[in-house]
């Protein structure tokens, strides 16, 4: 009897350990799979655009054009906010004419033919961009930076990483599911045998 009981605490340590692990990768899996499927649905849907997650949108930034307030390999994050709220000394990231995306800082605004046009620089550059933009080309105003995370930012914004995740849930899925017929078979089994102890009694 004390095996027994020994037994039935260590399957309940086993299935409370089971439900945290399952809990904790959805917790952090599903969320993950909602951003990737966002951002590639998005970009599918309009591929001259940068994806937006809630109006956020993620840069990794690949040269060292803005150290030393973000370095080479910081990952950062963009909000789309309305052009009276641009002003200089904002640091924007944008797409150029030739389709590069820049993160640098407005040092000028100026009016030309009725619209505003910016004129940009790495804080780390001795001269200002050649280019000057416009709103247009305007993916956001820079929020925060997470430092030396671009490269988990790439690998979370990449489809074979959905196609993993989506794996990684669909065995979990059908591994409760095997264990939750092999508990359903052990009921019946031990149903039987009760039953058959009950009219051996008899």
């Amino acid at each position: 009897m004390y095996k027994i009981d020994k037994v039935q605490k260590e399957n309940q340590r086993i299935q409370v350990i089971e439900r945290m692990v399952s809990a904790i990768l959805y917790i952090v899996l599903i969320p993950i799979i909602i951003f990737n499927l966002t951002l590639i649905v998005k970009s599918f849907l309009n591929p001259n655009q940068t994806p937006d997650f809630f109006g956020y949108k993620s840069f990794v930034i690949m040269s060292g054009s803005m150290e030393p307030t973000i370095k080479k390999g910081d990952a950062i994050l963009v909000k789309e906010v309305p052009e009276n709220e641009i002003r200089i000394h904002d640091i924007i990231s944008f797409t150029t004419q030739n389709k590069t995306n820049v993160t640098h800082r407005i040092i000028g605004i100026a009016e030309e033919n009725g619209k505003r046009k910016y004129t940009t620089k790495g804080d780390n550059n001795n001269t200002e961009d050649k280019e000057r933009i416009t709103y247009e080309q305007m993916d956001g105003k820079y929020q925060f930076k997470m430092s030396r995370f671009g490269v988990v930012i790439n690998i979370l914004k990449s489809k074979f990483t959905l196609m993993i995740l989506v794996l990684i849930i669909i065995l979990i899925a059908c591994y409760k599911s095997r264990i939750k017929k092999r508990k359903e078979k052990r009921k019946e089994k031990r149903k039987k045998y009760e039953e058959g102890l009950l009219k051996w009694e008899d």
